[in-house]
């Protein structure tokens, strides 16, 4: 492992002109006018996560084409009044877990939603499927390549569509302060996270960790570890869909959907990681249109920060919440 990309004064001016499709706006404000003819149909139903200090609730709720998303709901036992939330989004090949996992932010004091990835669970246990048509495996497997030829049918506009209707989801429960929404993820997470941010209003702040499907016609180029690998496969065999396949994969780029986020955001970045190469990480953060800071981990790979990042995050959240709530914008 060692430097690979740009140097660290080229990245914090890196912006590169990232192929963004004319109808980009018109696409997501249709699909998630679509999702919305669906009655969210939020439950909640308590568990026993064995914990002594934090309640856990299994929640559902309609997503992409009324298809029902899990999720798990942690909130710190005997709090009162409405919470700031911080809802999650989990990395590639992973679900939400199991009860007890994953409860850091609700020790801190907030409410926490950790979402499921519709058909994912490989490395975390996910529980919920993805019974759309268009969900087979690629020709080469993964879901990078689900879809690739046809943007309506390409599997990261469900899961993205899934993690909007997470925030109208989130916005409805009784203790939780909806004008203090906050979206966060690492890796595929972080692109979740990057997507949220840009297409629901109501996302108060963002963590945006080494974040995955950013500046993607450079990331296939410069790294052969998977996910991206599975596009350079994908490519490798059918030779001449280079052009259909990346003008899809640009309507769930996050340099796209970052320079339509004006609220405040933290990311992070780690300069020798080969599956988010640094590049297309700062694609993103330089074109950021709100408040932003960024974490430098010169010599992580795409472990990034790890637990010295949640350190950071945790004061970052402080310094947020301290300040006047602007009050909650309607979807």
């Amino acid at each position: 492992m060692a430097l690979f990309d740009l140097p660290l004064d080229e990245l914090e001016h890196y912006a590169p002109r990232v192929p963004v499709q004319p109808d980009f706006d018109e696409f997501w404000s249709s699909t998630l006018a679509e999702a919305r003819l669906h009655d969210l149909a939020v439950a909640l139903e308590p568990v026993d996560n064995g914990l002594a200090v934090i309640d856990t609730f299994d929640v559902s709720f309609a997503g992409f084409a009324g298809d029902r998303v899990r999720a798990w709901l942690h909130l710190p036992r005997g709090a009162s009044g409405r919470l700031p939330v911080i809802v999650e989004f989990a990395g590639y090949g992973s679900g939400r877990g199991l009860a007890h996992q994953n409860t850091i932010y609700a020790q801190a004091g907030y409410a926490h939603l950790v979402t499921d990835n519709r058909g994912q669970g490989q490395w975390t246990v996910g529980d919920t499927p993805d019974p759309s048509p268009a969900s087979g495996t690629g020709p080469i497997g993964g879901y990078l390549t689900r879809g690739i030829t046809a943007p309506g049918d390409h599997y990261y506009r469900r899961l993205f569509t899934d993690a909007v209707r997470a925030v109208d989801a989130v916005a409805t429960l009784a203790n939780v302060d909806a004008s203090r929404i906050m979206v966060a993820g690492a890796s595929q997470g972080g692109a979740i996270a990057l997507a949220a941010a840009a297409l629901h209003p109501a996302v108060f702040a963002a963590m945006i960790d080494i974040p995955f499907l950013c500046h993607v016609d450079r990331a296939v180029r410069i790294t052969d570890r998977l996910p991206y690998r599975e596009v350079v496969d994908y490519l490798a065999r059918y030779r001449d869909r280079e052009g259909v396949a990346l003008r899809t994969l640009s309507y769930f780029d996050g340099a796209n959907f970052a320079p339509r986020i004006t609220t405040e955001a933290l990311y992070s970045v780690a300069l020798m990681d080969t599956t988010c190469p640094p590049s297309t990480v700062y694609a993103a953060y330089n074109a950021h249109a709100g408040p932003k800071e960024i974490a430098v981990y010169p010599f992580n790979d795409h472990e990034g920060g790890g637990e010295f990042h949640r350190v950071r995050q945790l004061e970052w959240l402080g310094r947020v919440l301290s300040r006047p709530s602007p009050g909650v914008t309607s979807s």
